[in-house]
């Protein structure tokens, strides 16, 4: 079906990391038993008024600005209403009519593509319902968590797009602190709009919306599927439907739930319990100067600054506590590319080992740049240093503290690595004999050999002299 192209835009809800809720002063805490985390507020009962949490609009500012979009000077709350059994209020409180934020972008790498944001708006989260066996439940605990939604406009025209995009946003939002994106707890979830067209043509094919997706995996999946679905729909003759769809992640397929809403279908006006909202040009560039330096920033300045390959200024800023782990090594170590290796090699060898994800891990980040020094003043050999850094991460162990806990400090003594080198030439007398004879290569398994018997915690250039001071004397 190569005469068709995929046309997709995202509406991406993004839960903020506030401590309490938009709306009352109820805790946002992931994982608290069912019902537990709810009040007279996000429990929709009558009467019950909403105070706005001042993070909320400050968050989605700073966000708005970091996408490069126009901030809203007067911003208002709008009801959409519509019935859902996790929505006791029986409306969300959310923006249509003069949303956070307009007119913004974000460039992706693969390849190089400006995606634009249609608008940046800020609503409270719903509740959620819970299937088992014995039946349905409703756990309001979630009603009132603060939610911006980014809305794009419908840029991408391949899955690799929109993952790379979502990537891209993920590791933004992180780096800004206002939300940890963790896709397994629902903190971003993915809405996707699909239609297909003619290549060629101008106007938008009948779109699709698949909704909640939670993981960049099923985002890839769904937008392949749902693509090559409606490809075959039309090749066949046949009208797609303007319907909201569900990704079935079981059987890797989308599955028609009801005919797509409208705006006007849910019937908004504005929320008369919430007064209009209002950021001066003061207020917009004081939040500016708090913004933090952005992924892209920080990795011009690995490159430009430190010196460091483009490769490995872009794995060092893909997300924030990698970021942060090497900007500490950096800062007590004094070399950036050693910190980079090191990161980049040993230490995600063992968070991958591990199966940790980026925010699973809690080493101190100053451990790494501690064990670097120590390597290089020849206290400890790089085996020794490996095992400190597996230490750090398993244990939080402090790297001098370990290593003279479990004698890890490199022998320097010659008159401790004599009887180990006499040993070995004792106990190797046909590699001996061949290295007199002039096979010199012999000497490096006799190294080795006597490396092996310290452990590896020798210094390489002082046992070398001594097993040659050793081969040399009959």
């Amino acid at each position: 079906m190569e005469e068709f192209e995929t046309i997709v835009g995202l509406e991406v809800h993004v839960e903020l990391k506030t401590e309490s809720k938009i709306f009352c002063s109820c805790p946002t805490t992931f994982g608290a038993a069912p019902n537990t985390h709810i009040c007279e507020v996000c429990a929709g009962l009558p009467g019950a008024l909403p105070r706005l949490n001042k993070k909320v609009p400050e968050y989605a500012v700073m966000t708005g600005l970091a996408l490069h979009a126009e901030i809203t000077k007067q911003m208002r709350f709008d009801r959409k209403n519509y019935f859902y059994p996790d929505l006791p209020k029986g409306y969300q409180i959310s923006q249509l009519y003069a949303p956070c934020a307009r007119n913004g972008y974000l460039e992706i790498d693969d390849p190089e593509k400006k995606i634009r944001i249609h608008e940046l708006h800020m609503e409270d989260d719903a509740g959620k319902l819970i299937h088992d066996d014995t039946g349905t439940y409703i756990d309001f605990s979630r009603c009132g968590v603060p939610l911006i939604e980014i809305v794009t406009e419908p840029d991408f025209r391949s899955a690799e797009e929109v993952v790379s995009f979502l990537q891209k946003l993920k590791t933004m939002l992180q780096f800004l602190g206002v939300s940890d994106c963790k896709m397994q707890e629902g903190s971003m979830r993915v809405d996707v709009n699909l239609s297909v067209r003619k290549i060629g043509q101008e106007t938008l094919g009948t779109r699709t919306e698949m909704k909640n997706l939670s993981s960049f995996r099923a985002v890839s999946k769904a937008v392949a599927y749902e693509a090559r679905r409606q490809w075959e729909a039309l090749g066949r003759g046949e009208k797609i439907l303007r319907e909201t769809r569900r990704w079935d992640e079981k059987n890797e397929i989308s599955v028609s739930m009801r005919k797509k809403e409208d705006a006007a279908e849910y019937k908004y006006f504005p929320e008369p319990d919430l007064p209009v909202l209002c950021f001066s040009e003061e207020e917009i560039r004081a939040i500016k100067e708090t913004l933090p330096e952005l992924p892209e920033e920080k990795r011009r300045r690995y490159i430009e600054e430190l010196h460091l390959p483009a490769y490995d200024a872009g794995i060092l800023t893909s997300q924030r506590q990698v970021a942060d782990l090497f900007e500490k090594t950096m800062e007590i170590c004094h070399d950036p590319k050693e910190a980079s290796n090191w990161i980049m090699g040993e230490f995600m060898k063992i968070r991958n080992d591990h199966g940790d994800d980026e925010e699973d891990f809690t080493m101190r980040e100053e451990s790494l740049g501690e064990i670097i020094l120590l390597q290089k003043a020849g206290r400890i050999s790089r085996a020794s240093a490996k095992a400190l850094l597996l230490a750090a991460y398993e244990e939080n162990a402090l790297p001098k503290e370990y290593a003279e806990a479990h004698d890890l400090w490199l022998i320097t003594d010659k008159a401790v690595l004599l009887p180990v080198v006499e040993q070995v030439i004792k106990d190797n007398p046909k590699s001996v004999s061949e290295y007199r004879a002039g096979k010199v290569k012999n000497k490096q398994f006799l190294l080795g050999q006597a490396m092996r018997a310290t452990k590896g915690k020798a210094d390489p250039s002082i046992l070398e002299g001594v097993l040659q001071e050793c081969l040399e004397s009959e």
